[in-house]
């Protein structure tokens, strides 16, 4: 169930709308920013309201990387692995995320404060490998980085 905050933002960005539906990635983005993910039930009443099927905004959902279905931790990381982070070394980066965090891809840690992602583009070509913690872009990142940058987030 929408709590009256998320259902007024809703609202609102409809207002700027004619066809519902065009705001449906702006209505999962204010869901998750009042829960920090989007669970089934508010697919369901955000569809509703969008006059769309749950199933239709799930697609939506599920297409965009920043949207997350589960719950995650308190901060997220992306990890890019396109091809200009694969070249300039994300894969000995990845390796040393996952040992220092002790999750793989799509896990969160076990005391709730990282979730690890693997995302296709961040558009930070000219900074690769990057990552990005939050709403933090970071590149070029290395290994030796990650204990300072991964300290900035408690």
């Amino acid at each position: 169930m929408l709590n009256e905050k998320e259902i007024q933002e809703i609202d609102a960005e409809l207002a700027h709308c004619t066809i519902k539906a065009s705001a449906s990635v702006e209505a999962l983005n204010i869901v998750q920013r009042h829960r920090g993910w989007v669970p089934d039930e508010a697919v369901k009443d955000v569809a509703e309201m969008l006059s769309m099927t749950p199933d239709e905004l799930d697609a939506v959902a599920t297409f965009y990387s920043f949207i997350f279905r589960k719950p995650v931790g308190r901060h997220v990381i992306l990890v890019c692995d396109s091809i200009s982070c694969w070249i300039t070394g994300c894969n000995p980066l990845i390796d040393v995320l996952k040992k220092k965090l002790g999750v793989t891809f799509g896990e969160t840690t076990a005391d709730k404060r990282f979730t690890l992602l693997p995302i296709s583009c961040l558009g930070a070509c000219d900074r690769a490998p990057a990552i990005m913690v939050d709403e933090d872009l970071y590149g070029p990142v290395t290994p030796e980085s990650m204990d300072e940058l991964l300290g900035k987030y408690e």
